[in-house]
């Protein structure tokens, strides 16, 4: 999947320079300036001269920007959420009302908490998305595509911490400080949280099939319903209004404004990258991951051809070269990915202590379930404790065992990031940015604009020859130099 998702982005960038040169959108940030925002223009402090065009504009100045933008990012780390203190309740009041099924507690127990995180993940959502809309607007960003990048930034954040903290809890905390029997580590007086029989993978999987494929299903139903009622409000508010008018056909412009208006494509972007980090930094835990949202992409994309095409009015549209932070985050989630799936299978799952008995011990893993097994100490008197799985000696000391596994395991990780980040650099050098076929047809146009300017300088260079250059002759040179360098020729012309 690591070598899936760069390989997805190397490729992605080719696609978006064939679009880019297809609309004309490669040079888009170098050929035209981007105004101030009219909220900036409207809440600036001062004006200041430009340095570019030497014309004065509404200015705010950068080090009262950084301030801001460093006093958000306070916020952000504040507004992360202890989702663990929710599985933590839930599992213990359900080990209390159900003693004998202990194994049964600890699968309800984290499916029943999986769901209650699900519905506040989807309820926070809301609140991090308003709250980093006023941040963004408090941070005062000159133009439009710094006010998007730094919005989108945000928010992306706070749905990281949003969707991924409980699986890294799972994942990466519990059952780490679980302690030994007679000596078990407390949080605020309650007993740390242990993983179940099958090891924290299989609740790791768990809630990831709960949270991923429960969100995808509750936005697949909110982009159907939704739409509709606001387009049955739409409709009915304007019913009054076109019983007073004449009984005539509609024309096409007022049945296109009778429908929604377009909201923009940044939720589409967020369901999408989420979807992105789920099915490859948690791809060791939970495999299925990639099908699901297979199956999800193909119901999403007839679900949004349908909304944008007979629900939404048709959007203004807009120059943009490329996708813009979005890419960002996908290459980051990408080398998160590796970190995190070296992680998973070194220090989650059973791959690696199994490897060890293999090497050491037996190689068909007989006797390894009392392997991964420890006595409790003399000291402790209860007979239902007896075993537990650790690998530590009577005194509740670590093995040697554990500190060989603990070498092997951080050797893995080391070896596994190294292999396979130099696989990618190589993907990402073999894959060129842009495609062979594009950059010769985009050499061969900026060779053919070149012969044409060198001609109409020619002919103008003669036409002066003859005739006194005049401002009419001096205006018409000066268009048709501008048209020139902005001709796009076709390479067969």
């Amino acid at each position: 999947m690591s070598l899936w998702a760069v390989t997805f982005l190397e490729y992605w960038k080719r696609k978006n320079a064939t679009l880019a040169h297809h609309w004309d959108c490669m040079d888009f940030h170098e050929d035209e300036k981007e105004p101030p925002r009219p909220e900036f223009v409207a809440m600036a402090p001062a004006m200041e001269e430009n340095p570019v065009t030497g014309v004065k504009e509404p200015y705010f100045p950068e080090k009262a920007r950084i301030s801001r933008i460093l006093t958000g990012s306070m916020v952000i780390v504040i507004m992360v959420r202890p989702t663990g203190v929710v599985r933590g309740l839930m599992e213990l009041q359900i080990f209390k009302d159900q003693r004998e099924g202990v194994f049964m507690a600890g699968n309800i127990a984290n499916i029943s908490s999986s769901l209650v995180n699900l519905a506040l993940i989807l309820l926070m959502g809301q609140v991090y998305t308003a709250l980093a809309e006023q941040l963004t607007k408090w941070e005062m960003h000159r133009t439009q595509t710094q006010y998007e990048d730094a919005f989108t930034f945000k928010v992306f954040i706070f749905q990281f911490v949003n969707f991924y903290s409980s699986p890294f809890y799972v994942a990466f905390f519990k059952g780490r400080f679980v302690g030994y029997p007679g000596h078990y580590g407390t949080l605020f007086g309650m007993r740390n949280e242990d993983c179940g029989p099958g090891g924290c993978l299989i609740e790791l999987a768990e809630q990831l099939c709960i949270i991923m494929v429960g969100k995808q299903l509750i936005n697949n139903v909110q982009e159907f319903v939704i739409p509709k009622i606001k387009a049955w409000r739409q409709k009915r508010a304007l019913s009054s209004v076109k019983k007073a008018q004449k009984a005539e056909e509609p024309k096409c412009w007022e049945q296109d404004y009778e429908l929604i208006p377009c909201e923009g494509l940044f939720d589409e972007y967020l369901e999408i990258v989420l979807q992105f980090g789920f099915i490859t930094i948690f791809v060791a835990a939970f495999p299925l991951a990639p099908l699901f949202a297979l199956l999800n992409n193909w119901v999403e994309v007839r679900l949004d051809a349908y909304k944008f095409v007979c629900e939404y009015r048709r959007p203004v549209a807009e120059r943009a070269q490329h996708i813009g932070v979005w890419f960002i985050i996908l290459e980051a989630l990408s080398h998160v990915s590796v970190i995190v799936n070296a992680f998973l299978i070194a220090f989650t799952s059973d791959f690696l202590p199994r490897l060890l008995y293999q090497y050491k011990f037996n190689n068909d893993l007989h006797g390894y379930v009392n392997f991964t097994l420890a006595y409790s100490p003399p000291s402790y008197n209860y007979s239902s404790h007896t075993v537990y799985k650790a690998f530590r000696d009577e005194n509740g000391k670590y093995t040697l065992v554990y500190w060989e596994l603990l070498a092997v395991r951080l050797g893995f990780i080391i070896a596994f990031e190294h292999v396979v980040f130099f696989v990618l650099r190589v993907i990402d050098w073999m894959v060129p940015d842009i495609p062979e076929s594009l950059e010769l047809k985009i050499k061969r146009e900026r060779y053919l604009a070149k012969q044409a300017l060198a001609d109409n300088q020619e002919a103008l260079d003669v036409h002066n020859l003859q005739c006194p250059l005049t401002v009419s002759h001096a205006y018409s040179h000066y268009h048709s130099h501008q048209r020139a360098q902005r001709l796009r020729l076709h390479p067969k012309t």
